[in-house]
Formats: C-alpha cells, structure tokens, sequence
C-alpha cells in the first residue's frame, strides 16, 4: 500500500484511492469545489515527491486554461498508486469564503481518463 504524505504527516492509502479523497479521508479539507470533474482547480496541489508521469486530458486543458501547468495538480485527477508527498494549496481553513469544500467526489477519476505522459509538456 502506498504512503500519502501531506504536510509532513504520512498516511497509508490503498492503491487505486482518488488522491482527493484519500487526501479528504485523512482529515485534510482540501477544495473540491466541482465534485472532481476538473473543473474548478480548487483540488491543487504541489508535488514534493511522487508526482505522476501521466495526466488526464481533462487536467492538462484546465491547467493550461488557467496558466498551472507545470506548477500544480489536480488531485481529483490522480489516483494514488506509488508513495506520495504533496501540499494542498486550498483548504477549508485557508479560503475565508468557503463554508465546505464541496460535494464528496466519486471514486473514480472523471470526466475523462485518458492520460497523456507529462514529459510532453
């Protein structure tokens, strides 16, 4: 089984997890504002270690749209199948407007998994 860290705490995460919601399992409130349809951005993340070499189409084009690529991921585009070490970059406690983090996202990765190596970039 994998290991999740996230900001210096490490947690064990069954292979195949949702990074979103195996990040939210481990009481981190991290934004998922659009329910993990690569919509919103609020998912971010920055990889310390373990960031994976693939990416969902629906990943590259909201980050590129928004001018992310190569700075943050999506986790509610990423599932958790090798250690991890990530910061959350907007949490419940760091976004003074938001009263939740959004609906909880479905196991799988949507609205698309096709994937796209990142060394592409």
């Amino acid at each position: 089984m994998p290991t999740l860290t996230i900001n210096g705490k490490s947690f064990t995460v069954a292979a195949g997890t949702r990074l979103v919601n195996a990040i939210e399992d481990n009481n981190v409130n991290i934004g998922h504002r659009c329910g993990g349809k690569s919509k919103c951005t609020s998912c971010r993340v920055v990889f310390l270690a373990g960031e994976p070499t693939t990416m969902t189409a629906a990943e590259h084009a909201k980050l590129t749209e928004k001018g992310m690529l190569g700075t943050m991921r999506l986790s509610c585009q990423i599932v958790v199948d090798a250690d991890m070490t990530i910061e959350p970059q907007m949490t419940l406690e760091s976004v003074a407007d938001w009263t939740d983090t959004g609906p909880r996202c479905l196991d799988a990765v949507e609205p698309d998994a096709l994937v796209r190596p990142t060394s592409s970039f």
